[in-house]
């Protein structure tokens, strides 16, 4: 009987362990028609849910959600953009990451951005 209950609390802590994952909202909007005078700046806002990350990117000019993909490579998180055509436009972008474990390193279109959390 013993041996029951240590088997089932193994497969009770076991089946707690959270898996690793990353999940990304994006909400975007076409700021200009061209690439000219693209703002460089680039906003952080952490919280409990994850980290909320806006800025603007030069896409394509009919850009839709599902050319965003996130993937998590160890302590890295990396944002690829899919490129279609030639015509591009400037969009103001807002990604919401969520993501175990932690991640120190995002990319976004092949540019390496150190995240530090937040410290009293």
């Amino acid at each position: 009987m013993k041996l029951f209950y240590v088997a089932l609390i193994i497969a009770l802590l076991n089946g707690c362990k959270t898996k690793p994952f990353v999940k990304h909202d994006l909400q975007f909007e076409k700021v200009a028609d061209n690439c000219n005078g693209m703002n460089m700046d680039f906003k952080m806002n952490s919280n409990l849910n994850g980290e909320r990350y806006e800025f603007q990117r030069c896409l394509d000019a009919d850009f839709a959600k599902e050319q965003l993909t996130s993937v998590q490579r160890g302590d890295t998180i990396e944002l690829k953009f899919e490129r279609k055509n030639s015509k591009q436009a400037v969009y103001k972008l807002t990604v919401d990451l969520d993501a175990y474990p932690r991640y120190n390193i995002l990319i976004i279109d092949g540019t390496p951005i150190a995240i530090r959390p937040y410290e009293n």
